[in-house]
């Protein structure tokens, strides 16, 4: 326990008395009274800093900032990229067996574009664009 919360060391201190004067009896009580108010300083401390967060994002994205990309988007670039190459094999042999070589390039330029543009969307440039808010949380 922090030495900086006076509040909550006399609330220890008055579930300490009480419990010397009422006896252990009445231990359970005071235990789950006292772990209650901890639970709610715990509470409103979590809630203050999810708050706090919240609005320094929203400055961060009024001021235009880009912020970076968490790691868990690790899945979403590089699966594409996995999926796109599975899928070029049946491509390509359809572009190959219908239109030749010109059909086998136009399905592998295919490939390149769409990959390009998913990996371009996620440029810091690209991706901020303006009535769009940084986060699918808000409204």
């Amino acid at each position: 326990m922090k030495s900086g919360d006076p509040e909550l060391k006399s609330e220890l201190d008055a579930a300490l008395h009480a419990r010397s004067e009422l006896g252990s009896e009445y231990e359970p009580a005071l235990v789950e009274s006292f772990l209650e108010k901890v639970e709610q300083r715990l509470d409103s401390t979590v809630d203050r800093r999810v708050r706090r967060h919240l609005a320094e994002q929203r400055v961060s994205t009024a001021r235009g900032e880009h912020t970076p990309q968490p790691l868990g988007h690790f899945g979403e670039r590089y699966g594409f990229g996995i999926i796109s190459l599975i899928l070029a094999v049946p491509l390509s042999a359809i572009g190959a067996s219908t239109a030749g070589t010109g059909g086998l390039i136009v399905a592998w330029l295919g490939i390149v574009a769409v990959n390009a543009v998913h990996a371009v969307r996620n440029w810091p440039w690209f991706s901020h664009r303006p009535g769009r808010t940084g986060s699918d949380w808000e409204d």
